[in-house]
């Protein structure tokens, strides 16, 4: 549970960083204003793009089978992690404190209606806005993470 929160705070810090580099200022609305310059760098975009869960875990399983429109309760959540990843869990239980904690961040919505708890993914959209200068460093520090990545795994 603490290498999710760990995963999930070192991506908050990486968009921290891009909003810094691109020197955001705050319109008069409150919104961000870009300086004369830049230009998006795609739009908006999805925080679950983002996202990579360690595969065969609990938090991997539970991205894999919640949705954005459907709310899904336990069974239904135990049901498609048995179909679609072949694993069954011994204690029933050891779900929650992962679905507990991807709420608390905010990444998925809760509800109990009727007295039974269900979930669904949130959409958390992001803007990244990037100088033209600046997106030849976002690349080049990108492919360095990369390659530290595969000389770890191999």
């Amino acid at each position: 549970m603490m290498v999710l929160k760990k995963i999930v705070s070192g991506l908050f810090k990486v968009f921290h960083r891009l909003e810094a580099w691109s020197g955001a200022q705050k319109g008069v609305y409150g919104q961000e204003a870009p300086p004369s310059g830049e230009e998006p760098s795609g739009g908006l975009h999805s925080v679950w793009d983002y996202l990579r869960f360690r595969e065969n875990t609990q938090a991997f399983h539970i991205s894999g089978v919640l949705g954005f429109e459907e709310w899904v309760g336990m069974d239904e959540i135990r049901r498609r992690v048995r179909e679609i990843f072949g694993v069954e869990y011994k204690n029933e239980r050891s779900l929650y404190p992962y679905l507990k904690t991807l709420g608390d961040m905010g990444l998925v919505e809760n509800s109990d209606a009727g007295g039974r708890r269900q979930w669904r993914k949130k959409d958390v959209l992001i803007k990244i806005v990037l100088k033209s200068g600046e997106k030849e460093a976002v690349a080049e520090e990108a492919a360095k993470v990369r390659e530290q990545k595969k000389q770890r795994a191999g």
